[in-house]
């Protein structure tokens, strides 16, 4: 609010305020605010002459009020009436009171647009900055639409003032954030990338912070801001805290626009120019020579200032990658910052080094300071600084401190916060599997893990070390000694009988020559736990024994005794009874041979990837990839543990030195298998022909709806799935459709398989099913190069009023995709009501450290939702007969871009979604069809009559429904496929 002044004769708010603050109760204060309410409404009424110091006044009491939270419902129209004033504070008023009470949707907004046209055009630097001000408070998208064209030629005109500039620069930002589509890309696009050449240091703050934004969306338009970036960096990292003066914040020069530069140049890679990248090498390495520097003030301000500006050279030097003497001094000044008493500066330091881990340049470096994190995880108080000190221990780990690394993240996890144990379980034991030398080693890893948390393991751990030991013949008897040897503590994890009652099952013969181990003794250790545990570890041990009555036939009788008990063959629990029932006949009927043959070893299981890494990810949440996917490949590691992690719903070719670590664990055999994947789907979706389709299930609509539903969490699926759906974001915060995006969609309005959008880059495939109002669509995303996209993130965009028609729930892909590999998004559809729109697709990706974006629309046209309905000739021409309101028909006649072909006709009027009904039309070669749209809402019917004409080349398509917007658009979207 604007400072009042003696001056400004406005005593009477002067006075009002003072008897606001004097009420000594909320009823008193209540009572005054109504007494003035009262005066204020009374003098707007009856003073029609009311002059701009009064109303100001006035006007000035009501925002007063407003602000101690009271509704104003009056006074709304004076406030406009004073945008008209020639005197600024009379002006300022009125623009303030509008800026914080008119919402955009008012009634006035069109008055107020003319008041602000007025003053745009006024050349009044004063007023225009008013107006300014005003349109990006309230950024509504009417004003956008009336100012979007206008404000871009007032930033790059020449006569604006500086003020004027930095204000519509900071309005169109605002504008563009809101609704980016309103603003059109044109000519002041290359004249505003010369604003950061300005005198005026403001102008280039607030045209950097505008710049960076748009360049987001279209980075091609503004790769000439680069070397003025560069630029005008080396100025202000080269000049003195004296040089700026207006702009030197506690003797840091210009601290805010050096990194609003700096971010600016993490939109790019690194400058192909070798002059601009010499000075920009130059610039980096001032800013870290100035940071070993003596402060130049115990001010908490300038060491702030000074880290601001140092921490975002590190976050460029990091994004560029390509300058090893840049990466290694960041690495030892980050060191630096490991033991400083600020904690926000410790957590920054852990923070950026784990990124710096995982380049190949710094990773030597990182691992110097081994040490100082182990004892951060060990002494820091803050838990988040904790937590990234395990982050960055998992992220520096090689062959060469594996064991150190895992050993110390073993000690602490004794005395770990709860709300990290889980995440420290995971980055143990991915660790131990990726540099296991000595497989017994390994093993030893787990069973630790098990023993100090073994609430914390989830499934996925003891899974794969069961995969493990299966598949290596050399660490089995050692397994299987050390998890006996685990099970005789007397207080045991559920877990720990987990693992010991399939390792015994499979491997105790190995042990079972010792008379410390012989078969008796390990049954009677796994049964006396058999009373403790849960049915699904009951269900394990059952399994457990009798593999034993094969492999020690002396334990037979025992066993049986124990499956024959009442508490086995009366059990409450169905799948406990049924296993002790078919296993006690097993082991009654069958012959050794039989036995033998039915319970034989289990061979090595395929060697798949597990999905530890994909959990650890989905705990750290989208974007974390760059913190736990080491790209790396450690030189000393061999084909059994080396290489990249794929990420949870990467496909990428087998090969040869597949890692053991990966993302689809199979269960044990006495777990509940894990159902079909849906990974099945990736056969043939490119081609051309008729795909497979993804198998629906039963036909009733119910089974169709629970397939859409996510898997239960019981399931090991829900284990691969992440059942939180993808964040929508609006329309503001993505670009345009590409040009063809129409004609793509055009290709898919009567099938549902194909190639949807294809680059040097990528591809995009989709499959997709639909049943009355329901949908499920997949989307696969092929990286078509060797470099792996970073970032990358498909999201689904619904434009106008689409979110109230149509409801699209997606599943999160992973961050990154390796070249040549392929990732499936599985989209959940309901049509809630008719639409007209398609969702836009926005698929974001770094390439080569440069973003790359593009916008399509998704295949779902309203169509897809018919449902085809059989008809008699009577019924049709009946039916027909009642659609017949000028509203309810739509017609085209229009020339043929195909050959006319009847058959093909025939199969796009079924893949349009009718049914087409022989023996209706009197004219044999006419196509009658007959369909339902299904909403949630509401049916529609639809009828349709296609007439080709051979001779002349012609169709004449008519349609009729129920509702006139409908007709209209099937017309147009069934015209053009033919």
């Amino acid at each position: 609010m604007p400072a009042v002044s003696k001056g400004d004769g406005m005593r009477g708010l002067a006075v009002f305020i003072s008897d606001i603050r004097n009420c000594k109760s909320k009823e008193a204060e209540i009572k005054r605010i109504n007494k003035e309410l009262a005066n204020i409404r009374s003098k707007f009424k009856g003073d029609k002459a009311l002059d701009g110091y009064s109303k100001k006044k006035y006007v000035c009491k009501l925002l007063f009020i407003f602000l101690l939270g009271h509704d104003i419902d009056f006074g709304h129209m004076e406030a406009v009436n004073l945008l008209s004033s020639n005197k600024y504070t009379e002006k300022q008023i009125g623009y303030l009171f509008i800026s914080v009470l008119v919402n955009s949707n008012s009634e006035l907004i069109r008055l107020i647009n003319n008041a602000i046209k007025n003053d745009l055009a006024s050349r009044n630097p004063t007023f225009m900055c008013l107006a300014l001000h005003c349109i990006a408070n309230v950024g509504s998208r009417e004003m956008g639409e009336a100012f979007a064209a206008d404000i871009p030629r007032i930033l790059v005109a020449g006569d604006s003032m500086d003020s004027v500039k930095q204000s519509a620069a900071l309005c169109l930002l605002r504008l563009y954030k809101a609704s980016p589509d309103l603003v059109p890309m044109g000519e002041w696009t290359a004249r505003v990338v010369h604003l950061l050449n300005d005198q005026h240091m403001g102008v280039v703050t607030a045209a950097v912070s505008l710049i960076t934004c748009l360049c987001k969306k279209n980075p091609d338009d503004f790769k000439t801001c680069i070397s003025l970036a560069v630029s005008r960096l080396s100025r202000i990292v080269s000049s003195a805290s004296t040089d700026l003066q207006d702009y030197t914040y506690y003797f840091v020069p210009a601290p805010w626009l050096s990194v609003k530069l700096l971010r600016l140049l993490q939109c790019y890679p690194p400058p192909e120019d070798a002059a601009v990248k010499g000075r920009l090498v130059e610039c980096l390495e001032t800013v870290l020579n100035k940071a070993q520097e003596p402060p130049k003030s115990k001010k908490v301000q300038h060491s702030n200032a000074k880290n601001a500006i140092l921490f975002e050279t590190i976050s460029l030097i990091i994004h560029y990658d390509s300058e090893p003497n840049l990466l290694v001094r960041a690495c030892n000044q980050l060191g630096q910052f490991l033991q400083h008493r600020e904690t926000n500066l410790r957590y920054l330091a852990l923070e950026s080094m784990c990124t710096l881990a995982s380049s190949e340049f710094s990773h030597e470096a990182v691992k110097t300071h081994i040490d100082t994190v182990i004892n951060a995880l060990k002494t820091e108080r803050d838990v988040s600084v904790r937590q990234r000190a395990a982050d960055l221990l998992y992220a520096m780990c090689d062959r060469s401190n594996a064991k150190q690394i895992v050993s110390e993240m073993l000690r602490y996890l004794e005395t770990a916060d709860y709300a990290i144990r889980e995440e420290i379980v995971l980055k143990v034991a991915i660790l131990a599997e990726k540099y296991a030398v000595d497989y017994s080693w390994y093993v030893d890893t787990i069973l630790n893990l098990i023993r100090i948390a073994g609430d914390y393991v989830s499934e996925e751990v003891w899974y794969r070390v069961l995969q493990i030991v299966t598949n290596r013949d050399d660490v089995q008897g050692y397994a299987a000694k050390t998890v006996f040897e685990a099970l005789q503590a007397p207080a045991c994890h559920e877990n720990m009988v987990k693992v010991g009652g399939y390792i015994l099952g499979e491997f105790g013969n190995l042990i079972a020559g010792d008379p410390r181990s012989s078969p008796p003794v390990q049954f009677s250790l796994l049964h006396s736990k058999f009373h403790l545990c849960s049915v699904a570890t009951r269900a394990l041990l059952l399994s457990t024994y009798i593999k034993f009555i094969n492999l020690f036939p002396e334990t037979k009788a025992t066993i049986q005794g124990v499956l024959r008990a009442g508490s086995q063959l009366r059990n409450a629990d169905v799948e406990l009874q049924q296993r002790a029932v078919e296993y006690l006949t097993l082991s009654s009927v069958a012959s050794t041979d039989v036995l033998a043959t039915v319970l034989e070893e289990m061979p090595p299981f395929p060697e798949r990837e597990s999905s530890i890494l994909a959990k650890l990810k989905r705990k750290k949440g989208p974007g974390a990839g760059s913190a736990l996917d080491d790209g790396r490949r450690d030189p000393s590691s061999n084909d059994i543990n080396g290489g990249v992690e794929p990420t949870p719903s990467t496909v990428s070719t087998p090969s040869p030195s597949a890692d053991l670590l990966g993302l689809r664990a199979a269960p044990p055999p006495a777990a509940p298998p894990a159902p079909a994947s849906a990974g099945n789907l990736l056969v043939d979706v490119f081609s051309d022909g008729p795909a497979a389709q993804p198998s629906l299930g039963p036909t009733p609509e119910e089974a169709f709806l629970s397939e859409l539903e996510p898997p239960a969490p019981e399931s090991p699926m829900a284990l691969l799935a992440d059942p939180a759906p993808a964040a929508d974001p609006g329309p503001e915060d993505i670009g345009p459709p590409i040009p063809e995006a129409e004609e793509l969609l055009n290709k898919f309005v009567c099938k549902n398989n194909g190639v949807l959008f294809e680059n040097q880059l990528l591809q995009i495939g989709v499959k997709s099913e639909f049943r009355q109002n329901l949908g499920r669509m997949y989307l696969f995303y092929g990286n078509k190069t060797s470099v792996q996209f970073q970032n990358f993130s498909p999201t689904v965009v619904h434009p106008g009023d689409l979110q109230t028609q149509l409801a699209v729930q997606t599943k999160r892909v992973a961050a990154q995709v390796d070249g040549g590999a392929q990732v499936q998004q599985v989209l959940n559809i309901e049509c809630l009501r008719d639409f007209l729109m398609p969702p836009l697709l926005s698929v974001r990706f770094r390439y080569g450290g440069a973003p790359q974006s593009l916008t399509l629309k998704l295949p779902v046209t309203i169509n897809k939702f018919f449902q085809p309905t059989e008809m008699a000739a009577q019924d049709f021409f009946q039916r027909w007969k009642q659609l017949s309101l000028p509203l309810q028909e739509a017609q085209k006649i229009f020339k043929a871009n195909h050959p006319m072909d009847a058959e093909v006709t025939k199969a796009k009027l079924l893949g349009f979604g009718s049914a087409l009904l022989d023996n209706v039309d009197p004219n044999p070669e006419n196509f009658v069809g007959a369909g339902i749209i299904q909403t949630k809402a509401l049916q529609v019917g639809c009828l349709l009559r296609l007439e080709p004409n051979a001779q002349a080349q012609m169709y004449r398509l008519t349609l009729r429904t129920s509702k006139e917007p409908i007709s209209r658009h099937l017309c147009e979207l069934l015209a053009q496929q033919f």
